[in-house]
């Protein structure tokens, strides 16, 4: 966590994720790689086994499929679309919250994810993590005595959340309809997909405080 950013110590937490949550990746994802003569299918909540040839029953190699990842990270930004509601929940929960963004983009697409947050009315303050997320959120979450809330579309992110600071709510929400069948859950992680749902749900946790 960068050692400058302070958290408001009797203020909420919000923290929350982008790919997924705030931003429909996978559709900007597919857009790009189309671009690149590949297509996406949605057989699995998993990235690289989903990148295809037209026509090929194998996936791409992920070593292929990594290289357009890394490549989408420093010029696609363009391409995604914001996750319905999101910035007006977001906005609607920094009046009384503090807000960090806190994704696991690799460190060479830091400028162009925070244009594109800026550019659709998210500009909080983000940090780049790598691996679990549980170590960046208690170092956070230790900052308030007020109540933290972590939101995140992937199961394992929650896992490390709960068990290196457990007093955080935690919720998943996977964003792109799409995905949503494909997306593993857990009964310990309350899963609301969909800002307008929960939006409310955040609020409550924070009002019951």
């Amino acid at each position: 966590m960068p050692t400058d950013l302070i958290i408001a110590p009797d203020r909420p937490l919000i923290v929350v994720d982008v790919d997924e949550v705030l931003a429909l990746f996978y559709q900007g994802f597919g857009r790009f790689i189309a671009g690149h003569g590949y297509e996406l299918r949605s057989d699995k909540f998993a990235l690289f086994s989903n990148i295809f040839q037209p026509g090929a029953s194998e996936h791409l190699e992920i070593e292929a499929g990594r290289a357009l990842f890394d490549e989408f990270f420093r010029s696609g930004s363009e391409l995604i679309d914001p996750a319905p509601g999101a910035a007006e929940s977001l906005a609607a929960l920094s009046r009384t919250a503090s807000v960090v963004i806190l994704t696991n983009a690799p460190e060479h697409g830091r400028q162009e994810r925070s244009r594109w947050l800026k550019r659709h009315d998210m500009d909080y303050p983000m940090i780049i993590n790598e691996g679990p997320k549980g170590p960046a959120i208690a170092a956070m979450a230790n900052q308030t005595r007020a109540t933290a809330v972590f939101i995140d579309d992937i199961v394992s992110h929650l896992d490390s959340c709960a068990q290196a600071a457990p007093r955080v709510k935690r919720f998943q929400t996977v964003a792109d309809p799409i995905l949503r069948p494909l997306a593993p859950s857990k009964p310990e992680h309350p899963r609301i997909d969909g800002w307008p749902n929960l939006l409310p749900a955040i609020q409550a946790e924070l009002g019951a405080a």
